[in-house]
């Protein structure tokens, strides 16, 4: 069931809207389920199709079409490796690849630690500075060689571990 404190974020959302555009608060809906849960599970989205007035399959589309949704729990960090064709010229493959090697997963999985989940993703809107990656949908990441890939692994790890 959703949370008190989660149902007064809903409500913020929805007062940006008019009333009879309440369901464009969908996806900060989905945002601040995810926020809270790690993940959007089928039942949360059924909720929140009740919340907002809509179809369950409604919501269900929204949380599919868009990567930055997770559908089950994931990594505490979540690397999303752009695979669109102006960062597959630029090495975005084998990024992805460098990637699956360091940590020893395949796209889709997550570390046997829980820490990293990798996944491909769509555009992210910065072909200039290909290869790109996002971490945990928020931080962006340009330029991605070996060594920075290394060392952003590294550095990940570290600060979950709480060393400097």
């Amino acid at each position: 069931m959703i949370s008190d404190q989660m149902m007064t974020r809903f409500a913020r959302e929805v007062a940006k809207y008019p009333e009879a555009g309440k369901q464009s608060a969908v996806m900060a809906c989905l945002s601040i389920v995810q926020q809270e849960e790690g993940f959007v599970s089928l039942e949360r989205e059924r909720e929140i199709a009740a919340y907002l007035g809509m179809a369950p399959i409604g919501v269900h589309e929204v949380t599919t079409f868009y990567s930055m949704y997770n559908q089950r729990p994931v990594g505490r960090f979540k690397l999303n490796v752009c695979t669109n064709l102006p960062c597959q010229l630029r090495d975005g493959r084998r990024t992805l690849e460098h990637l699956e090697n360091k940590l020893g997963i395949l796209i889709g999985e997550t570390t046997a630690d829980g820490l990293f989940t990798l996944q491909q993703s769509e555009c992210l809107g910065a072909c200039a500075d290909a290869p790109v990656m996002l971490v945990n949908d928020r931080a962006m990441c340009s330029f991605m060689s070996d060594e920075k890939l290394d060392q952003l692994v590294d550095g990940l790890r570290a600060s979950a571990e709480g060393r400097p």
